[in-house]
C-alpha cells in the first residue's frame, strides 16, 4: 500500500455479518474504504448492504461458508474484481465451537472448530495473495488471548489450539510475504460481547476438568467491563493503514490487560 488515503483502500472482511466483522466493516466504510463482505448469513448481509447503500456507500458481498474452499476462492476473486483491487484482507470469521473435556470432545467437534478458525485463515490468506502481490497490502487475522496468553478457559482445547495456530501462521506468513510488501498481523481480543458467545456449546461435564479461579473484583484490570467490537475495529483500522506500515508478524492484544493476570 503506497498511499495514506483511506478512500483508495479496498478491503474484504470475513465474518462480516456481526460482531467485530460488522463493526470493522462499518468503520472502514465510514472512513472511505470500499468493502467486500463475506459471511454465511445471507439475510444479514443483504440487510447490511441496504444499510450502507442507504447511507450512500458502495458495498459488495458474497454469502459463503469460509470452510468451503471452492466457493470461498470464487467469492474472494469476484469481490476483488468488483472492488477493482485488494489492499486489505481481514480474516475474521470464526467460532467458539464446543467446549468439552478432551476425553469427551468429539473428533467432529474438534474438526469443525479447527476448520472454521485455522483452516479458513490459511485459505483466505492463500486466495488473497495473488491479488496483493503486485502492490502489497495488509492481511489481518482475528486470533484471541485464548491459546496465546491465557489457558484457563477449560474445555476450549480446540478453540485455543486454533487461535495459537493462527498466531504461528501469522508469523510464518509475515516473513514469506514480506518480499511482496504484504504485511500480516493478528489481533487478539479478550472478552468481547458478540453473537459468537451465544453460539458456544458447553459440555455438561466441564466441571470435571475445571480448576476454580475466582476474581472477586473482576478480571479486566483496565475497566471492569467487557470490551466492545468497536474498540477492536479501531485496532484493525490501524493495522489496515499506513500508520502501521512497519508492523508485520505481530499480535496486538485488545483486552484491557485481562490476559496479563
Amino acid at each position: 500500500m503506497t498511499t495514506n488515503s483511506f478512500a483508495t483502500k479496498k478491503a474484504i472482511i470475513t465474518g462480516a455479518a456481526s460482531g467485530i466483522g460488522y463493526a470493522t466493516a462499518k468503520l472502514f466504510i465510514e472512513k472511505g474504504f470500499v468493502v467486500g463482505l463475506i459471511d454465511a448469513d445471507k439475510n444479514r448481509l443483504e440487510s447490511i448492504s441496504k444499510e450502507f447503500k442507504q447511507d450512500g456507500y458502495d458495498c459488495y458481498y458474497r454469502s459463503v461458508d469460509v470452510t468451503d474452499e471452492i466457493n470461498l476462492k470464487k467469492a474472494i476473486d469476484e469481490l476483488t474484481e468488483s472492488l477493482e483491487g485488494l489492499d486489505v484482507f481481514f480474516s475474521n470469521a470464526g467460532i467458539n465451537g464446543t467446549w468439552a473435556p478432551i476425553e469427551t470432545l468429539t473428533i467432529s467437534d474438534w474438526d469443525q472448530t479447527i476448520n472454521t478458525n485455522l483452516r479458513s485463515t490459511f485459505l483466505c490468506t492463500k486466495f488473497a495473495i495473488p491479488h496483493m502481490k503486485e502492490n502489497g497490502g495488509s492481511i489481518i487475522i482475528t486470533s484471541s488471548i485464548n491459546g496465546t496468553r491465557i489457558f484457563n478457559n477449560f474445555g476450549a482445547s480446540a478453540y485455543s489450539s486454533s487461535k495459537a495456530g493462527q498466531v504461528a501462521f501469522t508469523k510464518m506468513a509475515a516473513l514469506e510475504l514480506a518480499r511482496y510488501n504484504i504485511r500480516v498481523n493478528a489481533i487478539c481480543p479478550g472478552a468481547i460481547d458478540t453473537a459468537i458467545n451465544g453460539k458456544t456449546k458447553y459440555s455438561a461435564d466441564l466441571d470435571e476438568v475445571e480448576i476454580k479461579v475466582e476474581f472477586p473484583e473482576g478480571n479486566r484490570p483496565l475497566k471492569n467491563e467487557t470490551g466492545t467490537s468497536e474498540q477492536v475495529a479501531q485496532s484493525v483500522l490501524f493495522l489496515a493503514t499506513d500508520s502501521s506500515a512497519n508492523i508485520s508478524g505481530t499480535e496486538l492484544y485488545v483486552d484491557g490487560a485481562e490476559s496479563l493476570l
